[in-house]
């Protein structure tokens, strides 16, 4: 019987809803799970790239996107990564708007109760992106994420990374596509808001295991009040 591919997920997007954004994982232990992946870093100071097995931080700085590689050493409060593995393969070969690109790659699931990695290598028309802004505990995420910078850049190559959730694990994760950018000169990148692509190669990765691990060690978090309502709404209007 073939291995397992298993998501890891560390902590829950939830946590972040309610102000948990302490780093408690290091990248190092993180990309000992996985190659690619999504999340963001301590303090939710930007967001988090995982592609090929390396890590990157995606952020606004001085009104302009900066990208840069992650040391082993930075932690994260939360992130999924998984040992990517394409199931389905396709060339998109004329121009498509997100949303239809999202249909397209939907029409090749096998039931809608599994997680898929997701990876499109291509060049893009137009590339929408934003960047969670460092933010200290005390302000919602849903506050902070009204007056995160976003950038928009047009004719440019790269990778999209991320996760299909399932509806019945919103709250654990964002429902549905959760997805970043990484231009292929590292020198933009972010959260995906929308994009044109151009042509590009798409890969569909089998999810089999969720290994959802948490922080056991963080005080703040084991004795954290979560409203369950409000985090649900919090997530849709952040993501």
């Amino acid at each position: 019987m073939a291995e397992a591919i298993k998501l890891f997920q560390y902590n829950t997007l939830g946590a972040l809803m309610a102000g948990l954004y302490g780093g408690s994982l290091t990248i190092g232990e993180l990309l000992e799970h996985g190659d690619l992946g999504i999340g963001t870093l301590d303090s939710i100071d930007g967001e988090l790239i995982i592609l090929d097995g390396k890590a990157y931080q995606a952020k606004g700085s001085d009104g302009k996107p900066e990208v840069v590689e992650v040391s082993n050493d930075v932690k994260v409060p939360y992130a999924a990564v998984v040992p990517h593995q394409a199931e389905v393969i396709f060339r998109q070969r004329f121009e498509m708007s997100d949303k239809e690109l999202e249909e397209r790659i939907e029409s090749y699931y096998d039931g809608v109760n599994l997680f898929r990695s997701i990876k499109i290598k291509g060049s893009f028309k137009n590339m929408h992106v934003r960047m969670i802004p460092r933010s200290a505990p005390d302000t919602k995420f849903a506050d902070v994420a009204t007056r995160q910078p976003e950038y928009t850049m047009e004719n440019v190559s790269g990778t999209i990374v991320g996760i299909w959730t399932p509806e019945m694990f919103h709250g654990v994760s964002v429902a549905g596509y959760h997805l970043h950018f990484i231009s292929d000169d590292h020198t933009f990148g972010g959260h995906v808001m929308d994009f044109i692509i151009e042509e590009g190669l798409v890969e569909v990765g089998p999810v089999d295991q969720l290994d959802q691990r948490f922080p056991v060690q963080d005080r703040q978090y084991l004795f954290a009040k979560f409203n369950v309502d409000e985090m649900r709404e919090d997530i849709t209007k952040s993501e």
